[in-house]
């Protein structure tokens, strides 16, 4: 059984505000990814209605529900004429709640959805947090786990998908510039796909965005990464709309990276010996004395 395929990120810049510009442009872009042979699609963070929200009231005006809202069934339209997996980020309303959202389609419709769990900054005022967990997800490509941006700044983002089983994890993003990163030094966010797949034997495809809304900067640097943690395909430009393409083989190659007789990340771990919780830390911590 052949069980290699066509890995497509989409770095583009959503227009703030304009889901139907973002549809289209979007579908465009799943449209050359599959022209190309993809099978899975991955499109940037909050990719429905852009992302640099005034407050929780602009979010929610321009949130929609979750799989029936405008953005989420053009894609699952796209996926079932297509014949491909689609992972996209979106601002999602369940009730009076609204989330920042990350959906996978297959060609039989919508899959799953994944919250983001850990909120940066004024995203704490504006959205609901994830309280579902991170769930992983069985597809005939393999076993797919989601995070959302910040989310890979957390060791347990992967190793929560991994010790489920998780061959890929996917990460639709907004990259942001790192204060103090050195100019010659890869991007922070492309050094954290790589960790995370080292660490946890798994692919990793980190997706982002480029271009400025509301005076933020985005920065790009989508990439690929194999679970050897090496990128695969990218980084991406910093400022550039472009496809990042990689063959993968999540089913066939689960034994070689699993099973390495040097060492096995997920199996050798001390679960006895580590410090799962611990006292919450203040919001600011006090000067050193």
């Amino acid at each position: 059984m052949v069980t290699r395929f066509l890995l497509a990120g989409v770095q583009m810049a959503p227009v703030f505000g304009d889901v139907a510009a973002n549809v289209a442009g979007t579908s465009a872009w799943i449209r050359a990814a599959a022209e190309r042979g993809a099978r899975l699609v991955v499109l940037p963070e909050a990719a429905s209605a852009g992302y640099v929200f005034a407050d929780r009231a602009e979010a929610t005006r321009y949130a929609q529900p979750v799989p029936d809202g405008p953005t989420v069934a053009a894609w699952a339209r796209l996926a079932a004429e297509l014949d491909v997996w689609i992972v996209g980020g979106v601002t999602e309303r369940d009730g009076d709640a609204v989330f920042n959202s990350a959906v996978l389609i297959g060609p039989t419709g919508h899959l799953g959805t994944f919250r983001k769990a850990h909120l940066w900054n004024d995203e704490k005022d504006i959205y609901d947090r994830n309280v579902d967990g991170f769930p992983v997800f069985d597809t005939p490509l393999g076993r797919i786990g989601i995070g959302i941006c910040y989310d890979a700044w957390f060791p347990e983002t992967f190793r929560s998908a991994a010790v489920q089983g998780a061959d890929l994890v996917v990460l639709p993003s907004n990259w942001v510039p790192v204060p103090g990163q050195p100019r010659a030094a890869p991007a922070m966010a492309n050094l954290m796909c790589m960790t995370g797949a080292h660490s946890n034997q798994c692919y990793v495809a980190g997706i982002s965005r480029i271009g400025a809304e509301r005076g933020q900067p985005f920065i790009g640097r989508s990439v690929l990464v194999g679970p050897d943690g090496w990128p695969i395909a990218g980084p991406a430009s910093g400022d550039r709309e472009e496809l990042v393409l990689a063959e993968v083989d999540l089913i066939g190659t689960r034994a070689q990276r699993l099973h390495n007789p040097f060492n096995q990340p997920l199996a050798d771990r001390r679960t006895d010996l580590y410090v799962t919780d611990g006292p919450a830390l203040p919001a600011v911590l006090p000067s050193p004395r």
